[in-house]
């Protein structure tokens, strides 16, 4: 059985792959590996939060795809010792889902809305009223008899991730006290998740396998965690027993990942840029178009991680590629007018 995306288990839906082996997400903090300035201060917010026996401020986590938001949410809720809910906002269509939600939640529950940048306004203005009085306001009667009612609701956390803080409206966004921003995983700590992993999964990997998969992954525990799986299948079918750096190689190969962690999809990107656009500038719009893929996909998983790496910039005119990228894909950028025409 899957979940639906308000946490209820559907009998028609698959589940998915990051859901068939929960083990794999830390349960607290001590096991959350990376992201060490924004873990140590959550800690003191949660300790101070048990002592005084109150529910923690509402917590808003920006940051890319598969850096840990809804892990983390979950650790704050066994941390605290408090029942977890969970929903996106696309699954509140009406006020009356989120007031559904609300008006069950026990003390102290941590209430995570996934994509909290795509509420709908009318259900925004009421989450504003139940994060800072604890009330909902409804609505009775229509016309010129309607009146409106306030509903006292327990204090609750509310814990709010998206990957694009800057579409989340500004007086939601005040009404957060605890903020956590996200970034890509140092080398390090995706070495210790894929051992971690490795360890929960029962496989034995291998110091340079493991170096290799960190490397390849792109800064993401999403990305390691999955890789990781399939070179476990690798490993077992090609009779190697343990998940060596030649079982690595070959696998990445067959999966046309390479050692930036970039994939085919990736490297096209990049490719349409230098050969349709002379290296850009291009639109987000139109590069979206040339490469078959919804702008929001692009800006949200494509476009961070080639961002970060050095491959690619956004200026104000549009998306341009970098010398790096050049020189990745093994590509000789021309000097004709310095428009980067290739040769």
């Amino acid at each position: 059985m899957g979940k639906t995306e308000s946490g209820v288990l559907h009998p028609e839906k698959p589940v998915p792959e990051d859901e068939r082996d929960l083990s794999l997400r830390p349960r607290n903090l001590g096991e959350f590996l990376g992201q060490a300035a924004l873990k140590a201060n959550l800690a003191v917010f949660i300790s101070a939060a048990k002592e005084r026996n109150e529910s923690l401020d509402h917590l808003f986590l920006i940051g890319p795809p598969g850096l840990g938001k809804t892990t983390l949410a979950q650790v704050v809720a066994h941390e605290l010792g408090v029942d977890f809910k969970v929903t996106s906002a696309p699954a509140l269509d009406k006020p009356k889902d989120l007031a559904g939600i609300l008006t069950t939640v026990s003390e102290k529950t941590v209430f995570f809305i996934d994509e909290i940048h795509r509420l709908k306004p009318a259900i925004e203005e009421m989450l504003y009223i139940a994060m800072e009085d604890y009330e909902l306001d409804w609505i009775i009667g229509q016309g010129p008899s309607a009146r409106t009612i306030r509903i006292p609701i327990p204090p609750f956390t509310l814990v709010g991730a998206t990957t694009k803080a800057g579409n989340v409206a500004s007086p939601l966004i005040s009404r957060f006290g605890i903020t956590c921003r996200f970034s890509f995983y140092e080398r390090e700590d995706m070495e210790a998740i894929v051992r971690r992993s490795a360890g929960i999964l029962k496989v034995s990997v291998d110091d340079d396998a493991a170096a290799l998969l960190a490397a390849s992954s792109r800064g993401t525990p999403r990305v390691v965690n999955r890789l990781l799986r399939r070179m476990r299948d690798f490993a077992q079918v090609l009779g190697a027993g343990p998940i060596t750096a030649g079982v690595v190689t070959e696998g990445l190969k067959r999966l046309e990942i390479d050692a930036l962690g970039l994939e085919k999809h990736d490297r096209e990107i990049l490719r349409i840029i230098i050969e349709r656009y002379n290296g850009g500038p291009v639109g987000a719009e139109t590069l979206a178009i040339s490469v078959g893929e919804a702008v929001d996909t692009l800006e949200d998983y494509y476009e961070p991680y080639l961002i970060q790496a050095g491959l690619l910039q956004r200026t104000p005119r549009g998306r341009v590629v970098t010398a790096l990228a050049y020189e990745h894909l093994k590509l000789v950028r021309g000097t004709n007018e310095g428009n980067g025409f290739l040769f």
